[in-house]
């Protein structure tokens, strides 16, 4: 038995983080939709997942921070629109209207990035969205929202902190897309 200690890790993931008006129109949209009995994803947690990479180690990081800092793609415009449920996770979402090739560029230049680090990448396809609430067995009739406009012009680098009580996340680093 070994009693060297094991390297930390921490479970880190690019997102798309929104400024304080759109995670406030976002908040909104789950207010709208859910109520105030409900609870909803804290507004500080909103966000857009871009890639997941997983509980990793600090080489792993510097090497996903490195591969992140040599992106080159262009900034973009979402419409944050339809809302979704999916049933087996139990979560409501909402998502993009459509969907830009800058964004699936971006999806497609972290997922290599993931790659070229070792790092296993989610074979699932890319479904871009925001969850608005979880444990929802069923989403209420009609439930339908006025867009939210978002100007992205950055994405970052997110540390997922669990707790007993929720998750919390820090940003640790972020990266201008190009105007």
């Amino acid at each position: 038995m070994s009693l060297e200690k094991a390297e930390p890790r921490q479970r880190l993931f690019f997102a798309l983080w929104p400024d304080d008006g759109v995670r406030a129109r976002l908040n909104k949209v789950g207010i709208e939709l859910l109520g105030k009995r409900i609870k909803r994803v804290p507004a500080a947690n909103l966000h857009l997942t871009l890639a997941f990479a997983g509980m990793v180690t600090a080489l792993d990081r510097q090497c996903l921070e490195t591969a992140a800092a040599d992106i080159h793609c262009p900034a973009f415009d979402l419409s944050i629109g339809p809302v979704g449920h999916w049933a087996r996770p139990r979560i409501l979402w909402t998502a993009p209207v459509h969907t830009p090739p800058a964004l699936w560029s971006l999806v497609g230049l972290l997922k290599t990035a993931l790659e070229d680090c070792g790092l296993q990448t989610e074979t699932r396809p890319y479904q871009p969205h925001i969850t608005l609430a979880r444990k929802i067995d069923r989403p209420q009739a009609g439930t339908h929202t006025d867009p939210v406009d978002w100007s992205i012009r950055h994405f970052c680098l997110v540390e997922s902190v669990t707790a007993p009580t929720a998750a919390s996340y820090r940003i640790l680093n972020t990266w201008k897309l190009e105007d």
